[in-house]
């Protein structure tokens, strides 16, 4: 399972969704151009003491992040306010990468067609949209739910 952003505009927003993969053990990919300057450092900034468990991986375009072989592996499931298939009525594969696009503008076309599955997380009558962190962390937990992924606790 892997956590996709495509070009996220807001930094604190991608130092949350690195905080979530490494605290669910799932790595995110981050699609480039970012609205804020992005380098290695930052990330370690904006992910605060989770930057050192969080596996990222940078990519510097759309085309970029669809030749990696990690996104081959499996299903590419967007989350969208235009998906018409809520996202608990979908079954998840553990391949699956779960995309999330700009906080200012969604997803373009050609992001919608590339992906397998456009999904949205039901809201109430009259709210447009969460946060995108939120709801990268309700679609992941459905979807470790679904696959058996969660990380298997410890004893303190």
């Amino acid at each position: 399972m892997r956590l996709a952003l495509f070009q996220p505009d807001i930094p604190q927003n991608l130092g949350a969704a690195l905080r979530l993969g490494a605290c669910l053990g799932v790595s995110v990919d981050v699609i480039e151009p970012c609205g804020f300057p992005l380098s290695d450092p930052a990330i370690r900034r904006a992910a605060l003491d989770y930057g050192v468990k969080a596996d990222v991986e940078r990519h510097s375009g759309w085309k970029a992040f669809l030749e990696r072989p990690e996104r081959r592996a499996g299903r590419l499931i967007l989350f969208t306010t235009r998906g018409s298939t809520p996202l608990h009525d979908f079954s998840f594969g553990a391949d699956d990468t779960l995309l999330f696009g700009r906080e200012s503008a969604g997803a373009p076309d050609e992001v919608h067609e590339a992906a397998q599955a456009r999904l949205i997380v039901p809201l109430a009558a009259g709210a447009r949209s969460l946060n995108i962190v939120a709801a990268a962390a309700i679609a992941l937990g459905e979807a470790l739910r679904q696959t058996g992924g969660f990380p298997k606790p410890t004893p303190s």
